[in-house]
């Protein structure tokens, strides 16, 4: 028996298992990001049906719609140069990198050069969640293993301070 009344209790539910509800605007935008990155990557879909599709996609209105279209136009267009910042943490050619975890890398070469509100550190954690939910049975161990170096590289200055 505990001493703790049953409102000091954590929590039963744990953090992988929260509900959709928890997560953030900012989340749900990576997470419809690397839906349409696929798209991108695999179909060579036009960027304008991609974005028109995902946009209609259930739970979408819940997603921050101008981080979303950042990390789509800006993955989309620059995905040369981030790729080109990229590849010098991987193991193997980016064209030998699946799809999904490809795109996770663009998502996260691009936040860490365009979007410096973002931390660092929240950087790593979304692109290993999203390799996590998207990705591979030990895609979030690669992902990591490529998004820290690179975050390193990008954000010398905020790497050093945590």
């Amino acid at each position: 028996m505990t001493d703790q009344a049953p409102s000091d209790r954590a929590p039963a539910t744990p953090k992988a298992m929260r509900k959709a509800s928890d997560k953030s605007g900012r989340t749900r935008a990576r997470e419809f990001a690397v839906q349409a990155l696929y798209q991108h990557l695999v179909g060579q879909n036009p960027i304008a049906h991609i974005e028109t599709f995902t946009r209609d996609l259930t739970g979408f209105h819940k997603a921050d719609a101008v981080h979303f279209d950042a990390l789509l136009t800006g993955c989309t267009q620059d995905q040369s140069e981030l790729e080109t910042l990229i590849a010098p943490y991987l193991d193997r050619d980016i064209a030998h990198v699946s799809p999904i975890e490809r795109g996770i890398l663009l998502i996260a070469a691009f936040e860490f050069k365009q979007c410096l509100d973002v931390p660092l550190r929240v950087v790593i954690n979304e692109c290993i969640e999203l390799a996590k939910s998207f990705g591979g049975t030990d895609g979030h161990k690669f992902i990591n293993g490529v998004v820290h170096p690179l975050g390193q590289q990008l954000r010398p200055v905020e790497a050093k301070a945590s």
